[in-house]
């Protein structure tokens, strides 16, 4: 596969509703934009982020998940054929082996609903509301072989209002998730 007018082959994981990927797809398509987004990749048959693949005419695939050495072998194959230069996490819900990032030298992204280092992992608004935090936030940051704890690119927060629940603390911090993907993006690609 070319690339085309040398912005970066991307490939986009995901497990659900893919609103982030609908985001990078969306910036993709700007010209500023330094990425081609070439793959999409679902642990989950049934993702709905798979619409906006298919929508936008993105090769988009399934690799089931029996377990993570054959999952990663199929994966790594599809990211070479498809000269993958940089892969965007995006609601993608499997660790990855050390040795696939390895792989990817500092080319694996990863957006997390939370100012890390606080609430690596899972149920951030949960956690963050019941500790009573004046802020969250949405962080992107490099993968690397410890759960949430790459290097950190980007990060934007958002007040936490008394009248704030999950759902609508999850909603803020979802909007600035997609306003801050492709700023990081272009942060980490700049850079290098």
């Amino acid at each position: 596969m070319e690339k085309s007018s040398g912005k970066k082959n991307t490939a986009v994981l995901i497990s659900g509703r893919g609103s982030n990927l609908r985001s990078l797809i969306k910036y993709s398509k700007t010209k500023k934009s330094l990425i081609k987004i070439v793959l999409v990749i679902s642990d989950n048959i049934s993702a709905k982020g798979l619409n906006y693949a298919n929508k936008s005419n993105i090769n988009n695939i399934v690799i089931k998940y029996s377990d993570r050495k054959s999952f990663e072998d199929r994966l790594l194959k599809l990211l070479k054929i498809n000269n993958v230069d940089l892969i965007c996490l995006a609601g993608f819900m499997k660790i990855l082996s050390g040795k696939l990032i390895k792989k990817f030298n500092n080319t694996i992204l990863n957006i997390h609903p939370s100012l890390l280092p606080k609430y690596k992992g899972l149920n951030t608004h949960k956690r963050a509301i019941h500790n009573k935090d004046k802020f969250s936030g949405a962080t992107v940051h490099i993968v690397n072989d410890k759960l949430d704890s790459g290097k950190i690119i980007l990060q934007k927060k958002v007040k936490i209002l008394k009248s704030d629940n999950e759902k609508s603390l999850g909603k803020k911090v979802l909007k600035i998730e997609h306003e801050i993907y492709p700023k990081a993006i272009i942060r980490l690609l700049t850079s290098c």
